[in-house]
């Protein structure tokens, strides 16, 4: 099981789906771009007006959002990476965990004591 693929995030009020995501690896680590934004208002031309660094008014179709993860040794887990938050701009610390024989993969951002996991679904 890996978190390689496309995956599709839901809102966690809503439950409705928000984006798909590419993640893909390179040299040992994970990394993944948005590839399409499925919310109902979205704009194809939105770009990231809260993101903090070079990703500042970037596209946000085409922006990385998880960088650096890596599998964690003996375990299922992908971790040490970051994952970005578009809507707010800040970085969290990565934990990504597939689920449901790989179907589902359990996205954990956390700062500090605090955290969430959102449950992404594999796009077949």
């Amino acid at each position: 099981m890996s978190p390689v693929g496309l995956w599709r995030n839901l809102d966690d009020k809503t439950g409705e789906a928000k984006a798909e995501i590419r993640i893909t690896e390179t040299g040992g680590a994970v990394n993944g771009r948005i590839e399409k934004l499925l919310r109902k208002n979205a704009k194809p031309d939105e770009k990231c007006v809260e993101c903090r660094d070079e990703r500042k008014d970037q596209p946000m179709v085409g922006l990385e959002i998880i960088r650096g993860a890596k599998k964690a040794e003996g375990k299922e887990v992908w971790e040490d990476g970051k994952i970005l938050d578009p809507e707010n701009g800040r970085e969290y610390r990565l934990r990504l965990t597939p689920v449901d024989g790989g179907r589902k993969l359990d996205v954990r951002g956390s700062f500090g004591p605090f955290g969430r996991t959102q449950t992404w679904v594999r796009v077949q």
